[in-house]
């Protein structure tokens, strides 16, 4: 059984499955090997518009598979920051893409799976799934760059409360808290994230990929930065296609059909 789904959609939307649901989807060695090589893959891929990363059954992800410190004898400091630090870059390399992509927590988002899903550029959460980052409960420092990413997107408030004290938000919460982008009924997440991936991917390819790495990193240090960077993406997308076809379409009143040049 593969442990990662990958389903190509006509209209440029790939969809990343975490397939191991009678454990909660963790992240092991097997799904990291997929994962690593199926991102190697989409990254060359130009057809592709925008990605989204659920889980299967009821949960997201339950995060790293831990049980391989019980059953190895003890490593050296050196050894396992080399095996964490490509456990990390492998996962949270979703973020290098160039298309725009979705987590749809359908479920638990525990510890790593809950950072890898705010590594993504928008994320969907069911209104009752559990996020909660529980490192130091099992003795642990945050990984998979938690103390960067919670502070970053939800602000060091929250990210202090959630791994200090391993407190568990709902997804309801967490979308009032600005944790993730917004919440949906469970039943209705996938539906209303497949329309909004939809939406996206239906834009101009070259303006959104101009536009996500503007947005990259929490926007431009300022305000000349960002008028520096527009002065130089706005031009080069005013020289393409994309842009003739957008405009004729909006003069005619029809959908427009971008061709990524």
């Amino acid at each position: 059984m593969s442990e990662l789904l990958v389903d190509r959609r006509d209209d440029g939307v790939v969809v990343l499955t975490l397939n191991r649901p009678e454990r909660r989807n963790p992240m092991t060695d097997a799904m990291t090997e997929q994962w690593r090589q199926t991102i190697a893959g989409l990254r060359q891929d130009r057809d592709v518009r925008c990605v989204v990363v659920t889980g299967a059954g009821n949960a997201f992800s339950s995060g790293g598979d831990l049980s391989w410190l019980a059953e190895r004898g003890a490593e050296s400091v050196p050894v396992l920051r080399d095996r964490m630090l490509g456990f990390y870059r492998t996962w949270l390399s979703i973020a290098d893409l160039e298309v725009p992509t979705i987590a749809a927590v359908n479920g638990a988002a525990v510890g790593a799976g809950l950072c890898f899903a705010l590594a993504c550029d928008l994320v969907y959460a069911a209104e009752d799934a559990k996020l909660l980052v529980p490192f130091t409960s099992l003795g642990l420092h945050p990984g998979m760059a938690a103390t960067y990413l919670l502070p970053r997107v939800a602000g060091v408030g929250v990210a202090r409360e959630m791994l200090l004290t391993g407190r568990t938000m709902l997804g309801a919460e967490a979308a009032s808290a600005g944790l993730v982008t917004r919440a949906f009924p469970r039943e209705t997440l996938l539906a209303e994230v497949m329309e909004i991936a939809s939406r996206t991917a239906a834009n101009a390819p070259i303006a959104t990929r101009l536009t996500k790495i503007a947005l990259s990193g929490g926007g431009h240090a300022d305000l000349e930065a960002a008028l520096r960077w527009e002065s130089l993406a706005q031009p080069v997308t005013m020289t393409s296609d994309d842009m003739r076809e957008g405009l004729a379409a909006q003069r005619e009143r029809r959908v427009p059909r971008f061709r990524n040049s």
